[in-house]
C-alpha cells in the first residue's frame, strides 16, 4: 500500500504533503505519516486522497442565523402522492465578519432565504441532514454574491436548495434527481445519517 507523505502528492497531484514520521492508517484505508495528516486535518478533517470524512467539519456560516421549518399540505410537482411539502426559512441579521471570514471586521448585510422539500420519507431525511449542516455552519458562507456581484454577502455554500415550488429542475420541482444530488453534496461536507 502507498503511504502518503514526504515529497509525494495525492493521485490528483493537487496537494503536496510534506514529511514522514509514524504511519497512521485512516478508516478509509489510506495511510499517512502522522504529522502530515495532522496538518491536513487542521484545514479539513477529510482524507486528502478520497475525501472521506474523519471527524466533524465546521464551516464559516455566520453564527447568528436561524433556520425554521414549516409544513404545508400542498404537494410539490413530481411528489403528488406525498404528504405536502416542507418549507425551510433561513434568516441572518446583519453582522460583522469574524476571523474565519474573508474580511474580518467588515460588515455583512442581513439576508433571508426560503427553500422547499417534498414531505416524503426521503425529503424528511434530507431535512434532518440540512438541519445538521446548518448547525455545523455549512449551508452558507460569506463571499461575493453570484446574483448581485456584491462582496461581503451571505451566500449559499455548495449545498443546493430548491427555492421555488415549481419551474422545473433549475431551482424548482419537478426534479427527480434532486434529493439524491443534495445528499451527495451533504456527504462531501461530512454530513450523513451516520455522522
Amino acid at each position: 500500500k502507498t503511504i502518503y507523505g514526504c515529497n509525494t502528492t495525492q493521485p490528483s497531484g493537487r496537494y503536496p504533503i510534506p514529511c514522514f514520521q509514524e504511519k497512521i492508517t485512516l478508516k478509509c484505508s489510506h495511510s499517512f505519516c502522522s504529522s502530515c495528516i495532522d496538518s491536513f486535518f487542521k484545514i479539513k478533517p477529510a482524507c486528502p486522497v478520497c475525501n472521506s470524512f474523519h471527524g466533524t467539519y465546521e464551516g464559516t456560516q455566520p453564527r447568528n442565523g436561524i433556520m425554521t421549518v414549516r409544513r404545508n399540505w400542498h404537494c410539490l410537482p413530481g411528489y403528488e402522492e406525498g404528504n405536502g411539502h416542507i418549507t425551510i426559512d433561513y434568516h441572518f441579521p446583519a453582522g460583522v465578519q469574524g476571523p474565519e471570514h474573508p474580511n474580518p471586521g467588515q460588515k455583512y448585510c442581513s439576508t433571508s432565504r426560503t427553500a422547499f422539500l417534498p414531505a416524503c420519507e426521503e425529503g424528511e431525511k434530507v431535512l434532518r441532514l440540512l438541519q445538521t449542516a446548518f448547525h455545523r455552519r455549512l449551508i452558507f458562507t460569506i463571499g461575493t454574491s453570484a446574483t448581485t456581484g456584491l462582496n461581503n454577502s451571505i451566500t449559499w455554500n455548495d449545498i443546493h436548495h430548491k427555492t421555488n415550488i415549481s419551474g422545473g429542475p433549475h431551482f424548482g420541482y419537478p426534479d427527480p434527481g434532486y434529493l439524491s444530488r443534495v445528499q451527495e453534496e451533504l456527504r462531501l461536507k461530512g454530513v450523513t445519517e451516520e455522522s
